[in-house]
């Protein structure tokens, strides 16, 4: 029995596309992510982007559970002395909705040019629509509840 490891020229992607409306953040972000990587495929390899491309629509209408909306901060760093930014989830939601969703798959790729190039395959958008109706995307099936 020999290791399968795919080749760039193997790879089929398919495009899907994801509602986010009423969707927890964290649960959905998993699923993109594993997606986006690949994870989903028998032919998944570690050493190479076999992830497919995901649409996320209604991304301003995603969940949060507890108090998130007003506790959980994103914080960033100009570099220059008081240059330190924070924004709570509940106004970065009500600014740039797209950029939620974004962030929290971002934490769930590898940290290299790797997922940088996966990340790239993610189209998020705040409203309904979405001008990927070229690619034929399908509905990413809901996930059993695992209990």
């Amino acid at each position: 029995m020999k290791t399968y490891s795919a080749k760039a020229s193997e790879i089929e992607r398919r495009w899907w596309v994801v509602d986010a409306q009423g969707a927890t953040l964290g649960r959905l972000a998993t699923r993109i992510a594993v997606t986006l990587r690949g994870k989903h495929k028998a032919t998944f390899t570690a050493h190479l982007d076999v992830g497919d491309p995901v649409i996320v629509v209604n991304a301003a209408k995603i969940h949060v559970t507890g108090k998130k909306l007003s506790s959980k901060q994103y914080i960033r760093h100009s570099g220059y002395p008081g240059g330190f930014r924070a924004e709570t989830l509940e106004r970065l939601l009500a600014r740039r909705p797209e950029e939620v969703i974004r962030r929290a798959v971002r934490g769930m790729l590898p940290r290299n040019r790797l997922g940088a190039q996966m990340l790239r395959k993610l189209y998020v958008y705040a409203g309904p629509e979405h001008p990927h109706a070229a690619q034929r995307p399908e509905a990413m099936p809901q996930q059993e509840a695992t209990r």
